[in-house]
């Protein structure tokens, strides 16, 4: 469950392949050699016979290796913090895919596991010592019932959480201005649900932590499915070049056939020359709006209501409203100069002096979308410069993984159970953590 909603990701949503996770077809070749190890050991009654160089004891027990009981806790290293997410996910696969095959038969071993985990959607923190770490997940049982879940069970951690992070960094800088999820096409459609719900987690974390209302905009169903949500967008460039490259045809086109409840968002880059489909597209559909505003047509005026215009010119280009020496792509001059042809549009449009009012705020409610390129450090800089872009479009960028978003997670043995009681075991440079958000889990809910 989520600190926004407290609802479990139930996991017939989910749709993993249990099958698989039970036969490590996810898992690393080495998690695959321990249980063969640990099962092979137990069977022929092996019993420990070697030398600890740590300070425990055995008493005298034979310790029955094939069985050993282990603690294990998952945790990340991204500072100096990391949003969580994915944790429902992990501890369904640890529901559903723990035990052991027999007579060819799977055995469920869940209900002997012990198991404590976070809520999607809190933060831990990490200040650079490997023995100083927030778990996020602990499990305690017989270490070959779910020794071939550490892998799906770090990736799904791992990729969701990077995500979560990285959108939540983007919203601090975008100072409460909507964020569209833009990264759909660049990766495998059936990363879109995690993908997703990583982004709206995030988004309503932004909103509880700073009393904002950022809606969260995804661009697929699919990205919308664990939570509810539905895709939405407005235009792409295949639309214009259908109607011969002229950009406002299929606008007006686009409002004539298109439901009143989706947003009219002109995109006005196609010809390289932002501010003359913008100023155009407004004023072919003033006279339609006022119209319907005469007519008092409620339907008919949303209909005519250009929400906005969306600015997404390549990098290698500079638009023509610009000067030799300013900006490529979508740069801060670019968005200045749409903005200011926008507010005055209605200047040259002959307007009676009753309509004038209207007509100016008619415009001046266009809203700016800028995208394509754009990231957390390009929206910092638009900000901290006062760039008036209203909506920021973000895609691959979202999926970055490199050294200041790497979000990997790592599950270690901390500790073992010997004669009933638990003897920490960890690698050196490790040791068991603790985490007060922490919070024991009943798996039969998944």
């Amino acid at each position: 469950m989520s600190v926004i909603d407290h609802k479990l990701l139930q996991t017939a949503l989910l749709r993993l392949d249990i099958e698989g996770l039970r036969q490590g077809r996810y898992s690393d070749k080495y998690f695959e050699n321990v249980v063969r190890v640990l099962e092979r050991a137990q069977a022929e009654g092996y019993t420990f016979a070697g030398f600890s160089p740590r300070p425990v004891s055995t008493g005298g027990t034979p310790i029955m290796v094939g069985n050993i009981q282990v603690e294990a806790q998952v945790f990340n290293r991204r500072a100096p913090r990391a949003l969580v997410a994915g944790v429902d996910v992990a501890l369904a696969m640890l529901r559903h895919t723990t035990g052991y095959y027999e007579a060819g038969v799977f055995q469920e071993t869940w209900a002997d596991l012990e198991v404590e985990a976070v809520e999607d959607g809190e933060f831990t923190y990490y200040e650079g010592d490997t023995e100083d770490v927030e778990p996020v997940l602990k499990i305690r049982g017989r270490y070959r019932d779910f020794a071939l879940l550490e892998t799906p069970i770090l990736g799904v951690l791992t990729r969701a959480s990077r995500i979560a992070t990285n959108v939540y960094e983007v919203l601090e800088v975008a100072r409460g201005k909507p964020v569209l999820f833009f990264p759909a096409r660049f990766d495998l459609p059936e990363t879109q649900p995690i993908d997703g719900y990583a982004y709206w987690l995030a988004v309503n974390r932004y909103n509880q932590d700073t009393g904002s209302r950022v809606t969260p905009l995804v661009s697929t169903d699919a990205q919308g499915a664990w939570w509810n949500g539905r895709g939405g967008g407005t235009v792409p460039h295949a639309l214009i070049a259908c109607f011969l490259a002229d950009t406002v045809e299929a606008m007006v086109a686009f409002a004539k056939y298109v439901p009143v409840d989706v947003p009219r968002i002109a995109l006005v880059d196609f010809n390289n020359d932002t501010v003359g489909a913008s100023v155009a597209t407004l004023r072919a559909y003033w006279p339609r709006y006022q119209a319907a505003l005469i007519a008092g047509n409620e339907t008919e005026r949303k209909r005519w209501t250009l929400y906005g215009v969306r600015l997404d010119t390549s990098a290698n280009m500079r638009d023509v409203a610009l000067a030799p020496g300013e900006g490529y792509g979508v740069s801060p001059e670019l968005v200045r100069a749409v903005r200011q042809a926008l507010d005055t549009a209605w200047q040259d449009w002959n307007v009676s002096e009753e309509m004038a009012e209207t007509a100016q705020a008619f415009c001046r409610a266009v809203k700016i979308v800028v995208s394509g390129g754009f990231d957390r450090d390009k929206i910092e800089r638009f900000e901290s410069e006062g760039v008036p872009a209203d909506i920021y479009g973000v895609g691959s960028t979202f999926l970055r993984n490199e050294s200041r978003t790497n979000t990997d997670f790592t599950m270690d043995v901390v500790r073992i159970r010997l004669n009933g009681r638990w003897v920490d075991m960890a690698k050196l440079g490790r040791k068991p953590n603790d985490n007060p958000n922490l919070k024991p889990v009943d798996l039969g809910q998944f």
